[in-house]
């Protein structure tokens, strides 16, 4: 697991919590496609909003879905911005009519790239930090920003010795 910096918390987020907080997320985006009717498409910011969108696309009965690949992480440190692709079909309307979709809006630099290429989608998000609001048409949960999120792709069990046994 990743150290965390003293002046960090964490929240770990299951597998259940992504399933119904995006199912959550579903509901708040029914009805508000383009003039009320259904979405152009997804385009997912890889790699976080990749398992949301999915859950959205299965849920909304959407059958096109890209991506909008930006690279910012490096494990827990934002670096420069990296545009690794962009959806075409989308590109080409500045993302009119399509849903852009993440797991998670931290500082906003992404989504500040993202609605740059396409400032005309519909920036939709399971989980949001202060700093990255502004930037989101729609999400469902609040995180504080000195908060860092674990997700279950990111995570993987492992054994802890039971209290009793000396752990």
């Amino acid at each position: 697991m990743v150290q965390l910096r003293d002046d960090i918390e964490s929240r770990s987020v299951t597998w259940a919590d992504v399933h119904r907080d995006t199912k959550g997320l579903v509901r708040k985006l029914l009805g508000h496609g383009p003039s009320g009717g259904p979405w152009e498409g997804i385009v997912v910011l890889t790699r976080g909003g990749l398992v949301p969108a999915a859950i959205v696309a299965r849920e909304m009965e959407i059958r096109v879905v890209d991506t909008l690949c930006i690279s910012s992480y490096d494990e827990q440190i934002q670096e420069g911005l990296q545009v690794l692709k962009i959806p075409e079909a989308a590109n080409a309307v500045k993302g009119q009519g399509w849903l852009l979709l993440d797991d998670l809006v931290d500082t906003g630099s992404t989504a500040k790239a993202a609605r740059e290429i396409l400032p005309l989608a519909h920036f939709a998000t399971v989980y949001a930090k202060p700093q990255g609001l502004p930037h989101v048409d729609t999400f469902v949960h609040e995180v504080a920003q000195a908060v860092w999120v674990f997700f279950p792709w990111d995570t993987e069990p492992q054994y802890v010795q039971p209290i009793a046994g000396g752990g």
